[in-house]
């Protein structure tokens, strides 16, 4: 291809590489393995200046999932449950997966149904927020179990700025009033 685009044809590699040479362009192997081989005249700097901009924004958009863990007792305080239940919330309206633990210490091991019931009861508290991911499963002194958001991060993110907006837009009439 030529300088703006357009087909040259099958030309020599001595004649493409005066072409680039007068336009003040590179020539680019497009298809190494074609019949003949297929080469571009472009601007090789610019090229891989552009694709590695879209490869940063790309990754400026990606949402990192991250796992955050909460630890229980299976002999927790009701009070203390709704704290800990409150943190799940949030992090859930987050769009973050939450890890819950459930510590078992000295003849708490022998009743695990207890920690189990603890964490189901958990999952149906916040069922309208989350699913669960991983069901509960002993490993060793602990119970684990993985809760995932309905929402992606992405779309919490989102939600949190325009309530933000909104947030600022009712400031300012309030402060005009």
């Amino acid at each position: 291809m030529g300088p703006n685009g357009e087909q040259v044809g099958i030309v020599s590699i001595h004649d493409a590489l005066k072409l680039a040479q007068e336009a003040d362009l590179d020539l680019v192997e497009v298809a190494a393995t074609a019949r003949p081989p297929v080469c571009k005249l472009m601007d090789y700097g610019k090229f891989k200046y552009e694709s590695a901009m879209k490869a940063r924004e790309a990754r400026k958009n990606q949402a990192h999932t991250i796992i955050k863990e909460i630890k229980l007792r299976p002999k927790i305080d009701p009070h203390d449950y709704e704290t800990k239940k409150g943190h799940v919330v949030r992090f859930l309206k987050a769009g973050d997966k939450v890890k819950v633990t459930i510590m078992f210490r000295g003849r708490e091991q022998s009743r695990p149904e207890l920690g189990f019931r603890l964490l189901q009861r958990l999952a149906d508290d916040v069922q309208e927020l989350g699913f669960v991911e991983s069901h509960a499963k002993q490993d060793g002194r602990n119970m684990i179990m993985v809760i995932g958001p309905h929402k992606k991060k992405a779309e919490a993110k989102a939600e949190k700025a325009a309530a933000k907006a909104q947030r600022g837009g009712e400031e300012t009439s309030l402060q005009e009033g």
